[in-house]
């Protein structure tokens, strides 16, 4: 909930592609469409999608989307080759046998890749795999990235050619809701633990794992003021570098339509809120610059009647989903004319 840029209570990161075959084994996520709002296409209410768990056994050797299981001698990880010629090795996918040690496998398991043309080679370690971590750095492998209860430590097997290795995610995601009542009014906030005291802003945090932009922006304004929403616009971003954990930082601002207008305060991390009249916003002493201008912005894009909007589609070749913004001119009522 904290402000996107400041140490929070969230790290989002998110898999980079080429681990994406974790979906033929692990938790699949299925995000439903939200209520209808203004459009029945756009998204509505946010609603919170549920897990489905999907668990994926090996009966014989599969070939999806690019990833598939590799055909190994029985002293070899067998692992999942990608499009790259490279190898993930899931430490729960696999065995170690009793009568070989997890340093012989590995020095077998290199040697075939490397008479294989494999390229990069990726282990993926648990917390109860722990001890082979210092194997495979004594063995050239290098941490790529860690997350609570697992960490993925790389091989770039190839001599002859350098290594282009997508970094892991660099990038933290933050939405802020710009939310305005029929009487012209903004709900705004005031962090408990705010780098400047007494400032006020607008309600918002960082988007979760698996959560869309306009979802995740719905969620913060009611989590941090009890205020339930609908989307009406995507308004701003905001982009710098140097924050949280070393990491660059996106800020985007949702427009929202308030649903109820009596707010609770979370009490654990917002000190204020209120209705604050939109003139006395953008002259107020205690709000940065920045939100002036996304106030601004909002009411500019009201008064040409336009919007950024969202569809839900699909790729033609992946069959995932995404969502697509893009600029629109807003659909009045007719009645309101």
């Amino acid at each position: 909930m904290l402000a996107a840029g400041l140490v929070g209570r969230r790290n989002v990161l998110t898999l980079p592609a080429f681990n994406s075959w974790r979906t033929l084994h692990r938790t699949t996520r299925h995000r439903s469409s939200s209520t209808a709002a203004l459009r029945p296409e756009l998204r509505g209410i946010g609603n919170r999608d549920q897990l489905q768990s999907q668990p994926q056994s090996h009966p014989q050797r599969l070939l999806t989307r690019g990833f598939k299981v590799m055909e190994t001698p029985a002293d070899v990880f067998r692992g999942i080759t990608d499009r790259f010629a490279g190898v993930t090795v899931d430490g729960r996918e696999e065995n170690v046998d009793k009568n070989i040690s997890f340093r012989d496998k590995l020095k077998k398991s290199l040697d075939f890749w490397t008479a294989n043309k494999n390229r990069a080679i990726w282990f993926r370690v648990y917390k109860e795999q722990a001890d082979w971590v210092p194997v495979l750095a004594e063995n050239g492998f290098d941490f790529h990235h860690a997350r609570t209860g697992e960490v993925v430590l790389y091989r770039w097997l190839p001599l002859d050619e350098s290594s282009n290795l997508p970094t892991y995610a660099h990038t933290l995601m933050g939405v802020g809701g710009l939310v305005i009542n029929e009487k012209d009014e903004v709900l705004v906030v005031s962090d408990r633990y705010a780098m400047i005291p007494n400032s006020w802003k607008l309600p918002g945090g960082y988007v979760e794992p698996q959560e869309n932009l306009i979802d995740a922006a719905i969620r913060e304004v009611a989590e941090e003021t009890g205020i339930r929403t609908e989307f009406r616009s995507v308004v701003s971003l905001r982009h710098a570098h140097g924050g949280s954990f070393g990491c660059s930082d996106m800020y985007i601002v949702v427009g929202l339509k308030p649903l109820n207008l009596d707010f609770k305060r979370c009490e654990r991390e917002i000190a204020k809120l209120q209705w604050m009249p939109v003139a006395e916003f953008l002259e107020h002493p205690q709000v940065h610059q920045t939100n002036r201008q996304f106030v601004r912005t909002y009411l500019d894009y009201q008064r040409r009647g336009l919007t950024i909007t969202c569809r839900d589609d699909v790729h033609q070749v992946l069959k995932k989903k995404y969502n697509l913004y893009y600029v629109e001119e807003e659909q009045r009522d007719p009645s309101q004319a």
